[in-house]
């Protein structure tokens, strides 16, 4: 196994999920007193490996049909769009 892979790909995953609509999720349904907080933590941890999963056969798929380094340039575009908008809505009064 690649450890600099692997502390990269943490790293990174581990930052993106902090603070999104997805931890927010989780964060609620384990905030509920009758839930059971295995059943919250296993469900969240297999969506996420599935979801996980689901990006890495598709970006095998898709390196086979596009140079890696353009999907680097979109993925770098969409974010810096998608921060972008989200400062343009945040500075948007009421």
């Amino acid at each position: 196994m690649d450890f600099k892979l692997f502390v990269a790909v943490f790293g990174t995953v581990f930052l993106a999920e902090l603070g999104d609509k997805t931890q927010l999720a989780t964060f609620l349904f384990a905030a509920d007193k009758t839930a059971s907080l295995v059943t919250v933590f296993l469900g969240a941890t297999s969506a996420l490996a599935l979801a996980s999963g689901i990006a890495v056969i598709g970006g095998a798929l898709i390196s086979n049909l596009v140079d890696p380094r353009y999907l680097s340039y979109a993925a770098g575009t969409g974010f810096i769009l998608i921060g972008a908008w989200t400062i343009w809505q945040a500075s948007v009064p009421g």
